[in-house]
């Protein structure tokens, strides 16, 4: 057993925790609480710690015997910079607490694993702008007081008791959350990390271990975010490439400059990178896909014009990234990391940029971007829309002649006058607000919440129509889904017209997945 933690315990941890949340991805995905396609907990978790993993191959490839701190740090970092949803962030911010205990300990026994673990539990609920009990900080809390209650400074000791006072707290969760209780389930995010203590206690058990070696990665700087300094211009494109192609990529780029940041999904690449030559950048680019959109700046003149302003948006569907691009938004695919977001909001090329993330979970990570790039000296702030209804009502009211934060304001005040309405399929069975449902029914939902659970799409679009409507509306704005039929569209607009006669109607063919119509009301 260990008696203290090392940079190579770290390196096991996080192989370890990966492999844990690999192998109960399905699991945590199938805890969400509510029947709609978005539970996705456990794959954000696996996207995450993949990310720090990565960070933490190359931390080794670069430096064999990189120190506990600097590799914890390094962990962290690479967490933040690929968290997804709010699970993901939340989980990033307790490895940079725990990173930031360990920074200043010389030795890392049972105490000072207990001390980085409140500094976690502060960390996580700082990410949080309204914390919420029952939910994965009530699990690190837990975690925290039951290592802080064992009087031992064996390591082993206080990584069991800590492990078993968060299993603990996930039981007590359907408890403090009716929400969990009416579904059956506990926490998916506090499963989560469950997984990860579990991991933590079986690598420090081990005393004969050796850890496995760092992964043939390519020699590249971990800087995604550090200030450049010797290189001559700023080169960023968007790339259609396979993901091998995008590796060889990488490697290439890793040594003509710095600040490199390659982000993305298959097929669609966000390349940036600071280079003292522009073409062997570009010519890498050609050599790996397709790329376009190319931007070349001097970095010696590169200043955001402070004038401009930009935003980004978080949509998915052909129809719906059109409409964003024509208000003068960067658009970014659905479930997007904190580095994917960060990108974007460079790309926007000014000085302050409005993130829109249309999704409560995407919240989180579009709030850890505008922190980075506050950080980085420019002006972001969040508008919460929780649908992209809201974002087209909150970029219908910009106005580049008032200060930014009035701009911000005003955009907030529209998007919340916006309700906001969504028919899906459910995916599992499940008790809702409205009565029982079927994996299969469709699902018709109004801010959030089920309200109507029918068979057949017009019928569910008609009577959420009317429950949304009830509540009084001028404008209506209706975006149809990918597997929307022809007919669709037109028997929505008779409807309006003949139930509601007084009502403007916008109707666009939004492309997106999962979400047969979205509607919104103002």
């Amino acid at each position: 057993m260990l008696e203290t933690l090392d940079a190579a315990a770290v390196h096991r941890w996080c192989d370890g925790g990966l492999e844990a949340l690999r192998a109960h991805q399905r699991e945590i995905d199938d805890l969400n609480v509510y029947p709609v396609p978005d539970g996705d907990t456990g794959t954000n978790l696996v996207l995450t710690l993949a990310a720090a993993q990565e960070a933490v191959e190359s931390a080794l490839h670069e430096e064999p015997r990189t120190p506990l701190g600097r590799l914890m740090a390094r962990m962290a970092r690479g967490a933040l910079l690929g968290a997804r949803g709010n699970s993901g962030v939340i989980v990033s911010q307790i490895l940079r607490g725990m990173a930031d205990s360990f920074a200043s300990a010389v030795a890392v026994r049972g105490a000072e694993l207990a001390r980085a673990l409140r500094e976690a539990t502060d960390a996580a609920y700082a990410a949080v702008a309204r914390p919420v009990e029952g939910t994965v900080l009530s699990v690190v809390a837990a975690a925290a007081e039951g290592a802080g209650r064992i009087k031992s400074d064996n390591l082993v000791t206080v990584a069991r008791a800590a492990a078993r006072a968060a299993a603990e707290a996930l039981d007590r969760t359907p408890q403090q959350l009716p929400v969990l209780a009416r579904a059956g389930v506990v926490d998916a995010g506090g499963r989560g990390l469950c997984l990860l203590l579990d991991a933590l206690v079986d690598t420090v058990e081990e005393s004969e271990f050796e850890p496995p070696p760092p992964l043939a990665v390519p020699e590249r700087p971990d800087r995604a975010a550090e200030p450049c300094e010797g290189y001559g211009y700023e080169v960023q494109y968007l790339l259609d490439a396979t993901p091998e192609s995008v590796e060889r990529l990488r490697g290439e780029l890793a040594g003509l400059g710095d600040s490199l940041v390659v982000v993305g999904d298959p097929p669609t690449w966000n390349v940036h990178i600071h280079v003292t030559e522009i073409g062997p950048a570009i010519e890498a680019g050609i050599e790996a896909g397709r790329p376009y959109q190319i931007r070349v700046t001097p970095l010696g003149e590169r200043r955001p014009d402070p004038g401009n302003r930009g935003a980004v948006v978080v949509a998915a569907g052909d129809g719906l990234t059109a409409l964003f691009e024509a208000e003068g938004a960067v658009v970014v695919g659905r479930n997007p990391s904190t580095a994917e977001m960060l990108a974007a909001v460079h790309a926007c090329g000014a000085a302050s940029v409005v993130l829109l993330p249309n999704d409560a979970n995407t919240h989180a990570v579009a709030v850890s971007a505008a922190r980075e790039a506050e950080a980085a000296g420019m002006h972001v702030s969040v508008v919460p829309t929780r649908s992209p209804v809201q974002a087209l009502a909150a970029l219908a009211v910009r106005d580049h002649g008032r200060p930014f934060a009035d701009d911000v304001i005003a955009m907030a005040e529209a998007a919340g006058a916006c309700r906001y309405g969504e028919v899906c399929t459910a995916q599992r069975d499940a008790l809702t607000v409205a009565g029982p449902c079927r994996a299969g029914d469709l699902l018709g939902l109004v801010d959030g919440e089920v309200h109507v659970i029918g068979t057949d799409l017009a019928d569910v679009s008609h009577r959420l129509l009317d429950r949304m409507l009830g509540g009084g509306g001028e404008l209506v704005t209706l975006v149809l889904g990918a597997d929307a039929s022809p007919e669709l569209e037109d028997d929505l607009r008779g409807h309006v017209h003949r139930t509601w006669p007084f009502i403007e109607l916008q109707c666009y063919a939004g492309g997106q997945p999962r979400y047969h119509l979205l509607a919104g009301v103002e």
